[in-house]
Parts: structure tokens; C-alpha cells; sequence
């Protein structure tokens, strides 16, 4: 089965059921790396490394391993279906919008906590609403569009190594007493691994919606965003949908004065369907490229 079906099939799944909610490989990784790192954490680059490769190697060894074993594609089908996140992503945004939309700012607090890292104690109606749209852009990169890309390029190992380093970055990857140094080859891991997948989704944001402007303000606005490569993607997302996004916002206690991505428009509540549908019209075009890629490259070969 070729990956002109494993895609669809994997995109299939995830609409269908959803994550698991139990025993997501990802959620079992997660708390592996945590008992690891209390087992062996020391605050420098070259134990976070040594962590790093101890954690991402195996499983990536054992999938490789997987597929030569198993003739019929099912290892690469689970692994693209565990590494993306599309109706969770879709889940998580929805109930945002419905708490605002019933006033009730406690559970729409608690909602786009589960999306964003900031604190969301004193969020008010519009802080929300910008924060489940940047979740949802920045998101939709690092749990859709980043795993195709590498399964397209390296297949179920390539997917599984991206989705383990980017686990390890959203864990590890912070600036802070603990983690400047240990989480230092996480966090440059995964700007590698999202380098060409980034620009490659803010491209495709443009293309889906206001091309001028998303381009525009990819080119102004993404490369002086903290994140080398949220910033292309959330900028080019802000200017596709013609929003403004970014902001003040507070981490951990301390405020951060983010500059302004996008256009001037305010988001309302109804903008979260906007970028959802966004998401929607890029992986479809992400999907119709990758059939035209795949047909075209065994055709090629075939002359």
C-alpha cells in the first residue's frame, strides 16, 4: 500500500476515533521521559543530549525494525494515525468556542489551558479566543502537517522520530533554571525537524486564504517572533485569516510583551471555526500535493 493510501486511510482513523483515551503511545512516552530525566537529570547540554538520544533511538529502531517484519503496512497506517492530532486539535478549539459562547469564562479558561502553555487565571474573552487561534495554527504544524511531512520524506520512523522530539521540546524545551541546558538538544532538535515543515505550512496557510497579506506578514513579522518557527507559521496563519494575534500574554508568573502578528482586526469568538476550517482546506491540499507528488515520482520511474 503506498503512501497515497496510508495518508488518507491514517486522516481516516483519526476523524473516525479520535485519539485514545487510553494508552496513547505518545501519553506513555511522555511519562517515560519524565521518570528518566528524575532518574538521570543533570543541568547540562551534554546529559540532555545523551537523554535525548537514549529516549528518541529505540522506538524509531524498533518501528524500522517493525516494518521489515510486517509485509502489510499496518505499522506505518498506526503510526501516522498516533502521530497526528487533527479531530483533538478540532476538539480542544471547539469547546473554547462553546464555553464562550455561553459566557462561561472559567471552563474556556480551563479549555484553552489544555492548548497553550501560559497562564489563563486572568484571561478575559478576547486573550481566550487569540490563544485557542494561536494554538490551533501553531498546532496544526506540529501535530498534522510536520508528521506528513515526515512521513512523506522517511516513512513510520521518520514520523515517530518527529513526534518523540517534539514531545521532548514541549516538555523540555524552556528557558528557565531547569531546562536552559538540559533541554538545550530537544529544543534545537526540534527547530531543525520543524525547519523546512514550518515554512512549508505558513506557505500553504498563505495559499488557503489572504495570500498577500499572510505572505506580508510572514515576511515582516515571523522572524522577530521568539519560536524560529511558530513565528513563520502563527504570522502567516494571523495574516491569512486577517486577524491580530500575539500580544502581551503571561508565562509562569512573568508577563511577556510578544509583539503583534497579523493584521489589526480583533478575533471574535467565531474566528476559532475560521482557522479550523483553515486547517481543513490546507491538509486537503496537503493531501491532493502528496497524490499528485507520489503518482508523479512512480510514474517517472516507471519511464
Amino acid at each position: 500500500m503506498s503512501t497515497v493510501l496510508i495518508v488518507p486511510v491514517a486522516l481516516a482513523l483519526d476523524a473516525w476515533l479520535g485519539e485514545p483515551k487510553r494508552f496513547h503511545p505518545l501519553v506513555g512516552f511522555g511519562n517515560m521521559a519524565l521518570a528518566i530525566e528524575q532518574l538521570i537529570y543533570a543541568n547540562s547540554k551534554k546529559n540532555g543530549s545523551y537523554t535525548v538520544m537514549l529516549l528518541v533511538i529505540p522506538p524509531v529502531a524498533c518501528v524500522a525494525f517493525a516494518q521489515i517484519v510486517f509485509e502489510f503496512p499496518i505499522i506505518d497506517i498506526a503510526v501516522l494515525y498516533f502521530a497526528i492530532g487533527w479531530k483533538s486539535l478540532t476538539i480542544h478549539a471547539k469547546q473554547v468556542k462553546a464555553a464562550l459562547q455561553d459566557d462561561n469564562l472559567v471552563a474556556a479558561r480551563q479549555y484553552v489551558g489544555y492548548l497553550v502553555s501560559r497562564d489563563t487565571t486572568e484571561m478575559d474573552s478576547i486573550g481566550i479566543t487569540k490563544g485557542t487561534i494561536e494554538s490551533v495554527l501553531e498546532n496544526g504544524n506540529d501535530a498534522i502537517f510536520g508528521a506528513l511531512f515526515w512521513f512523506v520524506v522517511a516513512g513510520a520512523p521518520g514520523a515517530v522520530a518527529y513526534r518523540l522530539v517534539n514531545t521532548l521540546d514541549a516538555m523540555w524545551g524552556y528557558r528557565n533554571t531547569r531546562y536552559r541546558q538540559f533541554g538545550w538538544a530537544a529544543a534545537r532538535l526540534d527547530d531543525c525537524m520543524n525547519y523546512i515543515p514550518a515554512r512549508l505550512t505558513a506557505f500553504s496557510y498563505a495559499l488557503m486564504g489572504n495570500v498577500r497579506t499572510a505572505l506580508s506578514c510572514w515576511r515582516e513579522q515571523g522572524s522577530v517572533w521568539k519560536s524560529p518557527n511558530a513565528g513563520p507559521v502563527m504570522a502567516s496563519g494571523a495574516g491569512s485569516l486577517n486577524l491580530s494575534l500575539g500580544g502581551p500574554a503571561c508565562y509562569h508568573g512573568k508577563l511577556e510583551n510578544r509583539i503583534i502578528l497579523g493584521t489589526t482586526r480583533t478575533p471574535e469568538i467565531g474566528d476559532i471555526d475560521m482557522a479550523l476550517r483553515l486547517i481543513q482546506r490546507t491538509l486537503l491540499f496537503w493531501i491532493v500535493i502528496i497524490v499528485i507528488g507520489v503518482w508523479g515520482s512512480e510514474h517517472l520511474a516507471f519511464f
